[in-house]
């Protein structure tokens, strides 16, 4: 699933909610599950410790958000990738499901 950001933001997005609360189901019934958080923000080459930060703030957002709702922290693996993305939105965590 894609969580996608607003330019120059690091807050969960409320729309973003109702996906992760779907994930979060799956996750519950499965514990052979993991997430991996990568996580992304637009920047050039002179931004890129810039975009690395957000992108971590982005991927903590999520984590955050996933731990409220009891979801062990030892089950997520966060990636701050920055900018390093030719896909859109550049601005955006895409959160990947994976068995252990």
């Amino acid at each position: 699933m894609r969580v996608p950001f607003e330019p120059n933001q690091s807050a969960l997005p409320t729309a973003s909610t109702a996906g992760l609360d779907a994930l979060i189901a799956r996750l519950r019934k499965d514990d052979s599950l993991r997430v991996q958080l990568l996580a992304y923000a637009d920047g050039d080459e002179d931004n890129a410790n810039k975009a690395r930060r957000l992108s971590l703030s982005r991927a903590l957002a999520v984590r955050a958000y996933l731990i409220d709702k009891q979801i062990q922290s030892t089950r997520m693996d966060v990636r701050a990738l920055g900018n390093r993305t030719k896909e859109s939105p550049k601005d955006r965590v895409d959160v990947v499901l994976v068995s252990r």
